[in-house]
């Protein structure tokens, strides 16, 4: 199974209701600040049902609050072809 990132608009989408604060975030989903937090930060995942409320907030879909990026999509490649060299 490969690694995936997901990423999201939490922040941004924040800032354009009335610049809502995260514990209003919090309140209105039914979970801690501290978790907001760590979702904006892509420290935590949110379950489906949270990712569901938090964008029923902002009266927006799913897809406009979180982005699903497989490892292959990445545009950044660890690897390095055999004929370069790393800078250094």
């Amino acid at each position: 199974m490969s690694r995936c990132l997901i990423s999201n608009n939490i922040r941004k989408l924040r800032f354009h209701s009335g610049e809502m604060t995260q514990q209003e975030l919090a309140d209105k989903t039914g979970v801690t600040r501290q978790t907001i937090v760590a979702i904006e930060n892509g420290k935590y995942f949110p379950t489906l049902e949270l990712a569901f409320r938090i964008a029923r907030v902002f009266n927006t879909p799913l897809e406009d609050v979180f982005t699903f990026i497989p490892e292959e999509d990445k545009p950044f490649n660890n690897t390095i072809d055999s004929h370069e060299k790393p800078n250094r």
